[in-house]
This record gives structure tokens, sequence and C-alpha cells, in this order.
């Protein structure tokens, strides 16, 4: 275990390693490059709610059985990003004018849509997915469609489930959207938005480990993984890639990040546009 002394405000490159390398081994995420300060920042809140002195203290901790749980809350408050509703938007169009109705032909003679959001955080993506759908498939009494949203982080998904946001999480929402597809809790400032339940109702969240072996078998017709891959090392990356893959339809798409990229990396998708690939 580590001795330094060392006030909460500092954290030594060796624990930083200590930490990086345990969230590597967990959950495959990189935190080696260019994260140290985010690694600071998040974790020296956890040191003043676990009213610890510093960051040897809470990495001691974290060594010893009593300290497993907050094991799971690190790797919340390390893995958790501000996102919002339509966020790159192009996707959405993309999904909305293609992809969304080649999806109803292929599957006219069964009537099931299936969509995961991997990485889903607080719950803007998936919903925004369901939103989507909603909108090109008219008739969902006839139509089975369904989105699995997944993430590392508990705390995320307590907050998805719950499907209210406050209006920052709108700035590329249209107003009309809002307005079909949300009911407001709260009129006053800050003002609170919650999901229509015919919307809610398409998604289902639960907690997943991408490192970890998946549960569902699919297939899905589209998988939603944006802005996950870059907390991943290369062979990860590819080893991810690989699995989307064989989780998808043939003729599904795979959309990432807006600054993520399959070229140079060893896979078998078509590339489609900039961050959406095609499963031939």
């Amino acid at each position: 275990m580590l001795t330094e002394t060392t006030t909460s405000c500092d954290l030594t490159d060796r624990q930083f390693n200590t930490v990086s390398n345990l969230v590597k081994d967990l959950c495959g995420i990189n935190l080696h490059d260019g994260k140290k300060e985010l690694v600071k920042a998040r974790l020296a809140k956890r040191i003043r709610e676990l009213d610890m002195d510093n960051f040897a203290q809470y990495i001691e901790f974290i060594g010893t059985d009593a300290g497993g749980a907050e094991i799971l809350c690190m790797l919340d408050a390390l893995s958790t990003n501000l996102t919002f509703f339509f966020r790159e938007t192009a996707h959405f169009d993309l999904l909305r004018q293609q992809v969304a109705p080649e999806m109803m032909h292929r599957h006219a003679h069964d009537r099931k849509l299936r969509v995961w959001s991997a990485g889903c955080s607080s719950g803007e993506e998936p919903y925004s997915l369901a939103i989507v759908m909603s909108e090109v498939v008219r008739d969902l009494l006839t139509w089975d469609v369904r989105i699995l949203a997944t993430d590392l982080s508990r705390r995320m998904l307590d907050l998805a489930r719950r499907g209210v946001y406050s209006r920052e999480r709108f700035r590329e929402t249209p107003p009309r959207t809002i307005a079909e597809h949300f009911t407001c809790l709260r009129g006053q400032e800050p003002k609170q938005y919650q999901v229509n339940e015919s919307a809610r109702r398409m998604v289902t969240f639960a907690r997943l480990n991408l490192m970890e072996p998946w549960p569902m078998r699919g297939p899905f017709d589209v998988i939603f993984c944006r802005n996950v891959m870059i907390y991943f090392d290369k062979p990860t990356q590819t080893r991810l890639v690989e699995r989307f893959w064989e989780l998808l339809v043939p003729g599904g798409v795979l959309f990432i990040g807006h600054s993520e990229s399959l070229s140079g990396a060893r896979n078998r998708f078509k590339y489609l546009q900039p961050t959406v690939y095609r499963k031939e």
C-alpha cells in the first residue's frame, strides 16, 4: 500500500498510476493519457464525502475488504460524462431519414426493431433514440420497438430511469420536440422536464461493464457506442468493435463518437460516412 503523506489536493504520479491501473483492469478505461487532472478532481470529491484526509488514505481504503463498495463509487465518478439530447444531431438525422426506414423494410415480416445504446450515461441518448423511432414507426401498437441502454455507472442509470432533466440538456432539441415528448414538471427556473411515458416504455436500462461477458444475445439493428471507446486503448477498441459486429444483424449499423474512428484498425465494417459503419 502507498504511504505518501499528502493533502487531498495532491495526487502523486504513483497514486495516479495505482488508480489508473486498477480502473484499466476493472473496466478497460485508459486514464493514463492526460487524465490525471480529471482523476484528481473527481476523487477529491469522494475523499471529502468519506471524510478522509488525502489520496493515500483513500487508495489504502479501496484496497481493503471494506473498500469493495467504494470501488464501484470510484468507477461511477471516473466514467461519468455530461451529455444532452440529440447530441451529434447528424446521427439522429441519418437514423430518421435512412437507417430506421431500412430497418422497417428489413423487418416487415416480424415487425421487431432492436437498438442498443452502449454507454448511455444519464439517458439522454436512448431517449433521443426512442423519440426518433416513435416518429418514424408511427404504428407502435403493431411494431415491437425496444431500446437497450447500458452503462457502467449505477448512479447514472438511476438518473436515467427517472427521466427528469434540466433545461440545459435540451441545447440541440427543437421546441416542438420538447412539447411533444416531454412534460414540464417545474415551470420556474431551473425548469425540469420528464420524458413522456410513451418513450420511456421503449427503453430498458441495465448496468453493463463492456469488458465483461454480455448477457444479451441480440441481434441488434443499430448500436450507438459514442464517445466511449476514446477511453480504451487500441487493442481493447478492436476487440470491442468485433463484438459489436457479431451482435449486429446483416445490414446493421454502428454509430461511434465524433472524435472516434475505425480507420487504421482491423475490422469487418463497411464505412458509410464519418463515424457511421455498416455490417455487410
